[in-house]
């Protein structure tokens, strides 16, 4: 008799379970996309500004819509994009040269911000300029979505749950006037949770784990699928710790942003 396949949620969070139970550097996150099944809903990013309760003009998940090859062998790529979570993160560097300690690599490989030094335009621009990937990070500048309105609405007095403290947006205060990013929802990790674009994708589409696990579904993944992995902007030297998989990944190496 055929055994039933295990979803491939239940398998990420049973993975996850047992990462959590390791000490912090033996952890090394990773997230596999399948631009073959993503169907461009935008799902991952409406579920990332919800978990994060994001202002205008920071989304730290979007889906970027690409065509690359000529007529008549055209392909349409879709690509949702974040931080890379890089191994060698030049915005690190670039942020604290501004602002010291405001951003470090920890040892599960999540670049993370401290809000309280990462702050003002000076820090952000650094970051944008060193950062060799569009779309990874952004600027709070203190905006709300229903700015000229009576009234905030309920959504955006929400406090948000980032780096394990309440955050509440208010006028120059932590994290208006900060850069911002995609942590791989480090507090639903903590929590033994998936990150939100995981749980959300409609396409199935989005694989999390551990990369110090041999068994788990993003490594065996990688493993299997090894033709048809690609890392963007992978000869910088960054090594990202987001993983696209493709049937094309030599030609989409050539068409990223």
């Amino acid at each position: 008799m055929t055994q039933t396949a295990v979803n491939p949620l239940v398998r990420m969070q049973e993975d996850l379970q047992r990462a959590m139970q390791k000490p912090l550097e033996r952890r090394s996150w990773a997230m596999v996309i399948d631009t073959r099944k993503c169907i461009g809903c935008f799902a991952c990013s409406v579920a990332c500004v919800a978990e994060n309760v994001s202002p205008p003009g920071v989304t730290y998940r979007t889906v970027l819509d690409i065509e690359i090859g000529r007529y008549p062998g055209v392909q349409r790529i879709l690509k949702p994009m974040n931080c890379q979570q890089c191994e060698n993160p030049p915005c690190v560097p670039a942020a604290n040269e501004v602002a010291p300690g405001s951003m470090e690599r920890r040892p599960d490989g999540i670049v993370v911000i401290n809000y309280e030094r990462a702050r003002g335009r000076e820090v952000f621009e650094a970051v944008r300029r060193a950062c060799p990937y569009r779309l990874a990070v952004f600027f709070d500048d203190g905006r709300f979505h229903t700015d000229g309105t009576p009234a905030r609405q309920a959504y955006e007095q929400r406090p948000a749950l980032e780096y394990g403290r309440n955050w509440s947006r208010t006028q120059d205060q932590p994290p208006v006037n900060t850069v911002r990013k995609c942590h791989f929802c480090l507090h639903r990790l903590e929590a033994k949770m998936l990150p939100a674009c995981v749980t959300t994708c409609i396409g199935g589409a989005m694989y999390f784990g551990d990369l110090n696990d041999p068994n788990s579904l993003v490594s065996q993944m990688l493993k299997e699928q090894r033709d048809k992995v690609m890392r963007v902007n992978e000869s910088r030297g960054t090594k990202p710790r987001v993983y696209y998989l493709t049937d094309t990944p030599v030609l989409c190496k050539s068409h990223h942003p």
